[in-house]
């Protein structure tokens, strides 16, 4: 079935794309009549995408477990007891088939991951000829190793690389509730290196962090002000996993997590919204109004890192229910 994209010529925000968005700028979204704020959000969307077409990416992880940072959510750090074990790097040829199987189920970015603060050199020499390897194969390239220092950058662009992920998490006020290990200037010097270097950011956050609605807030105002604005701007619900710090996190109400992907469009009008981990526990209809206020990726496949992630016949089955393609 094919569509037609809609297009409604109107500003896509009152916002001057010269000034900065405030935090309270950004409480005021969220503070909108639910229904009010969603449709204002899907006007905007259908400026600069169509609205029935969706990336699909697959994630990967190559080095699982075994990091030394404390993320208080994750499950692949040394300093939580949880079910994920350190392992070993996976070869080259292992990455390079997972990606061919997801360019065989529709997938149009790769991702590749891994548990490390930051990349050792000879770590990074390996991940060079994945890089090559996948970009070979017609596919978007992406990684997540963590912090980067100076030239390695370079050295992913060189080797084909198109974006990298470097999530802000949370909010800044938020941040050392939820991670002692690295600074929050830290995280910003590596999306500094990832710009200078002619990389697209793929940036973006974490709800249900025991945060308050002020800190979605000021997580996204610190995304919209980043200049420029990330290309790819994923929003993840937490998955909680036992043995982590947030294992007993509560839970917010899933029109809050609809809101948080609303409010990135009308902040971000020109990026992909990624609707990422914790798709899982998503009903279907939850899903289909995120896609209504302007998420246009999904993370697709059945594992995200360490957690489950809906397999690609239920993901396919809902796409053709809502009538969405894929780019």
């Amino acid at each position: 079935m094919t569509h037609s994209t809609i297009v409604f010529q109107r500003p896509a925000s009152p916002h001057p794309q010269s000034a900065l968005w405030q935090v309270e700028e950004i409480e005021a979204l969220f503070a909108l009549p639910f229904m009010e704020l969603v449709f204002r959000a899907a006007e905007v969307h259908r400026q600069f995408f169509d609205p029935n077409k969706v990336q699909l990416s697959t994630l990967l992880s190559i080095k699982t477990g075994g990091c030394p940072e404390d993320c208080g959510y994750c499950p692949q750090s040394v300093h939580h007891e949880t079910p994920v074990d350190n392992q070993p790097m996976l070869s080259a040829e292992q990455v390079v088939e997972v990606a061919r199987i997801a360019r065989e189920n529709g997938a149009s970015r790769f991702c590749m991951g891994a548990a490390w603060r930051g990349p050792k050199d000879a770590d990074l020499q390996k991940t060079l000829a994945m890089v090559s390897e996948v970009k070979a194969l017609g596919l978007e390239t992406c990684a997540t190793f963590g912090m980067l220092a100076d030239g390695q950058a370079e050295q992913l662009k060189a080797a084909g690389l198109d974006y990298y992920n470097h999530n802000l998490d949370t909010s800044p006020d938020k941040y050392g509730d939820i991670i002692h290990s690295r600074e929050y200037q830290d995280r910003m010097d590596t999306l500094g290196k990832v710009r200078k270097a002619g990389l697209n950011v793929c940036c973006g956050g974490i709800v249900g962090m025991d945060e308050t609605r002020q800190d979605r807030a000021g997580l996204i105002a610190q995304l919209a002000n980043l200049d420029p604005q990330p290309e790819s701007v994923p929003i993840n619900n937490l998955v909680k996993v036992d043995g982590t710090p947030l294992a007993d996190a509560e839970e917010i109400d899933w029109t809050e997590f609809v809101r948080a992907i609303a409010v990135a469009r009308l902040t971000m009008p020109k990026s992909y919204v990624r609707l990422s981990a914790g798709r899982r526990g998503m009903p279907e209809a939850m899903q289909a109004l995120c896609f209504l206020a302007g998420a246009n990726s999904i993370f697709y496949g059945d594992k995200l890192l360490t957690t489950g992630n809906p397999d690609v016949a239920a993901d396919r089955a809902l796409m053709d229910k809502l009538d969405l393609s894929a780019l």
